[in-house]
């Protein structure tokens, strides 16, 4: 078994210092870790929450800070045998190119990865869109995490097909119910199309920050509507927070997607060798 903690994260927490917030948070891991928990998944735009606490306010200056300062203290914490955490997202100012991206830190045991977001919202015009979707490996599984808006474009997961993905991990970020219902409700179609598992968390609470002024989420749990996931909830949503910190547990038992993957006969999109190639017809009125 895979035990993963799900998370919302309220950037409001009452926080002095970068040091400080950076302890919240690892506090927040640490006590999933201390409870039974083999990775973390933080929201969206978690780190954002730095911005009142530097000097100028600026994402760019939330990224030297974090980059410079609060990831090495977080490594020394945070990096352990048996254990991960997607560190939610975080500005990531890239030198070469001179732009700013929207990064999710992943610290797999004694490993520090990323993932860039690949599609943007009209009001993160302050970022470049990543180009590379990473895959990763933790506990025999293989991993995707897949930062809010992406969850919504039909692309990925073309891309994610035969990939051989088991657990896609979406951080996001919404202001309104509506937003929560667009990620959560295309996460649940991901499941279904990759025959996969995927665990999605919100950001909460209200910050003095542009990005993430008011936040409203939840966590969520999707698994494959396939014959060896019957006995087990295909779908567990959270109800909805203004704010705190909430956690859920996914308890993944990998042998479920093990024997669906040799259950060829079951109607499965997943599984499908061969798709038709069609043509898209206006036969008009």
């Amino acid at each position: 078994m895979l035990e993963i903690d799900l998370c919302t994260f309220d950037p409001g927490v009452a926080a002095s210092s970068p040091a400080a917030f950076a302890a919240a948070v690892a506090d927040c891991v640490e006590a999933s870790w201390d409870t039974g928990a083999d990775l973390v998944l933080l929201p969206e735009f978690t780190w954002v929450g730095l911005e009142p606490l530097v000097e100028p306010q600026t994402l760019k200056r939330v990224s030297d800070v974090f980059w410079g300062e609060v990831l090495p203290a977080l490594k020394s914490l945070l990096m352990r045998p048996g254990k991960a955490v997607v560190l939610g997202t975080v500005p990531f100012w890239d030198e070469e190119r001179k732009e700013l991206r929207n990064r999710a830190p992943i610290l797999v045991e004694d490993r520090l990865l990323h993932q860039d977001k690949l599609h943007l919202t009209p009001w993160e015009s302050d970022f470049a869109p990543g180009t590379e979707l990473r895959l990763w490996e933790f506990a025999g599984l293989r991993f995707a995490v897949v930062i809010c808006l992406d969850i919504e474009i039909p692309e990925i997961s073309v891309k994610l097909r035969g990939a051989g993905v088991d657990v896609v991990l979406v951080p996001s970020a919404t202001e309104t119910v509506l937003g929560v219902e667009r990620v959560d409700r295309c996460a649940s179609a991901r499941a279904v199309e990759l025959g996969c598992v995927v665990g999605v968390c919100h950001l909460t609470g209200r910050a003095e920050a542009g990005l993430i002024d008011e936040n409203v989420g939840r966590t969520a749990v999707y698994r494959p509507s396939q014959a060896s996931f019957r006995d087990a909830p295909r779908w567990e949503e959270s109800e909805i927070y203004e704010n705190g910190i909430h956690k859920q547990r996914l308890v993944l038992d990998p042998r479920q997607l093990q024997i669906m993957r040799r259950m060829p006969q079951e109607t499965n999109p997943s599984m499908l060798k061969t798709l038709p190639t069609f043509s898209l017809v206006d036969v008009g009125a």
